[in-house]
């Protein structure tokens, strides 16, 4: 009997991967990938395993989602352990429950194995703990990139006014806007603001600003980038240690 394994490959450092991850990695007779899953990953499957990708990169998609869905179905009749492995976390942005609706509909076994999210480990990497006592007591994790097909933004910026720390998601190319919202609602305009590029990986780049100057800052910054917002990037003076590694 087949199973899909809709497995997290973490934020870019391998050594973020799980180990269940791992297991299912090395077992796999294809494994189905997307852009933000480290390459690297990929030569820990076993000799034969098929290797088929769909990535995604800057509203450029290799197949839409539908279609995405469907490859995983048919390649679950067949094949016996099929991993479909997602940067971060499957169900954080990622489209996993969508694909997983569509397994279970189709009657296929299916498990998920989380992935450590960019959304709390590149700050971690960046020296941004996302709450810290005295400063932060809650974060929220939003999407910086919502479809331009859109006819209303589901984004509740409003709701932001009195949150501690916010992290958005795909977000660079909408910085400005990210950032002029944010002062539109109440925050003020030199509130602390970090831009983080590839975290976690030998290219990690950290940019710190305020939402008034962020954008300007962060101008050659390249993707991935998450954009995190809020006092405790302050705290990355005394925290930042992994350029400071020995």
């Amino acid at each position: 009997m087949s199973r899909v394994y809709l497995t997290g490959a973490g934020p870019g450092d391998i050594e973020l991967l799980t180990m269940k991850a791992h297991r299912v990695i090395t077992e796999a007779d294809i494994i189905i990938y997307d852009r933000l899953a480290n390459p690297e990953i990929l030569d820990m499957a076993k000799d034969g395993c098929e290797f088929l990708y769909v990535g995604k990169e800057d509203g450029r998609h290799t197949l839409p989602q539908d279609e995405i869905n469907e490859i995983i179905y048919q390649n679950a009749l067949k094949y016996k352990v099929i991993v479909r492995l997602k940067g971060g976390d499957p169900f954080v942005f990622g489209r996993g429950g969508e694909e997983g609706a569509y397994l279970h509909q189709h009657g296929i076994n299916y498990e998920i194995i989380p992935g450590i999210t960019s959304a709390i480990s590149v700050p971690a990497y960046a020296g941004i703990p996302v709450t810290h006592r005295g400063i932060a007591v809650s974060f929220r994790v939003v999407t910086g990139h919502e479809s331009p097909h859109k006819k209303e933004s589901q984004i509740p910026w409003k709701n932001f006014k009195t949150d501690d720390t916010i992290i958005f998601l795909m977000g660079l190319h909408n910085l400005h806007k990210i950032s002029t919202k944010l002062i539109e609602i109440g925050k003020p305009s030199d509130y602390p603001c970090a831009v983080i590029s590839k975290g976690t990986t030998k290219e990690q780049k950290v940019v710190i600003g305020t939402l008034t100057d962020i954008v300007q800052k962060a101008s050659d910054i390249q993707t991935p980038a998450l954009i995190v917002v809020g006092k405790v990037v302050l705290l990355r003076d005394q925290l930042q240690w992994f350029e400071n590694r020995l």
